[in-house]
């Protein structure tokens, strides 16, 4: 069969859609299950881009350890006694790197997903995948180095004798599953506006130093409670700042692993709110994966 033949065989074949076109709710396990059926595709991914990142280097994944080991140090001496933040906080340092443990999980993953796709524009362009995959794995690389610096955070536990207070433990999963859900959510409608708008991830960089100095992480809840009562400032000022997701989720790692906290610096009802935080994140998922299933049939032609 000569090429003219072929391309006239293959021109005169109709359009076939492959993988899940239905941009319904009711659709949803249908995509879950193609996803789950690439999970080796998706843990290839996740590894290449850990590879990635510390290709060419002498000292490999040692970096991961060694980056948040030195930030800890940074914002120990710098920020702790050099600026006098530790004034008022109690055991700074793991306070500090706590916040800054469960930033960087939020922060990483989103950082990572807003260009996880045009990253990947020759495998979109080539063959099918779920377009999900390539923000998925994004996510999965940040979830490997919140697992290093929580290595460092515990040996700095155990190094400085500041242990935690037990019963805050429980705070664990429910802070990091906050993070995750919100993650996931602004992970994948950045990933596919950005395609549209190259624009989304620079503003995405802004926006994520923005929200670190907004949140908890460097200055204690109780400062801003303080602040807001000194100035006479509406109360709900301080509902919305308590309320937002990431704050409530570095509240929540406070809890976890700052044994020098008292009930002062926490909200009353924290437990309460991040339950109703992470439940309106899994309706946000929801509408957020729906405008992606919307935004991804014309990924391959804007690439």
């Amino acid at each position: 069969m000569t090429v003219e033949e072929r391309f006239a065989r293959l021109d005169a074949l109709p359009m076939v859609s492959i993988g899940t076109t239905d941009t319904r709710l009711s659709a949803l396990p249908r995509k879950v299950r193609e996803i789950y059926a690439n999970r080796q595709l998706l843990l290839l991914l996740t590894r290449r881009d850990l590879e990635v990142r510390y290709r060419g280097s002498f000292l490999g994944f040692l970096w991961s350890l060694i980056k948040p080991l030195i930030m800890l140090a940074v914002y120990y001496v710098v920020l702790g006694q050099v600026l006098g933040a530790a004034k008022g906080i109690d055991g700074f340092g793991i306070y500090v790197f706590s916040g800054l443990t469960i930033y960087m999980l939020f922060a990483d993953s989103i950082g990572a997903a807003a260009g996880s796709i045009v990253g990947n524009a020759g495998l979109v362009k080539k063959i099918y995948l779920p377009r999900e995959i390539f923000p998925l794995a994004a996510i999965g690389g940040a979830i490997f180095m919140f697992a290093m610096q929580l290595v460092v955070l515990v040996g700095a536990i155990v190094l400085l004798q500041q242990w935690p207070d037990p019963t805050g433990l429980v705070y664990f999963l429910p802070s990091v599953f906050l993070v995750l859900v919100y993650v996931l959510a602004i992970g994948l409608l950045l990933s596919a506006m950005n395609v549209y708008l190259r624009d989304i991830q620079y503003l995405t960089e802004i926006l994520l130093v923005l929200m670190m100095w907004g949140s908890p992480i460097v200055y204690s809840w109780q400062m801003v409670a303080g602040v807001i009562e000194e100035f006479n400032l509406p109360a709900w000022l301080l509902e919305v700042y308590t309320n937002n997701p990431l704050t409530l989720a570095v509240l929540g790692f406070h809890k976890t692993m700052w044994g020098a906290g008292t009930p002062a610096d926490y909200p009353p009802d924290l437990a309460l709110r991040m339950a109703i935080a992470g439940a309106i994140g899994l309706v946000v998922l929801l509408l957020s994966h729906l405008a992606f299933q919307r935004m991804q049939g014309n990924l391959a032609q804007e690439l």
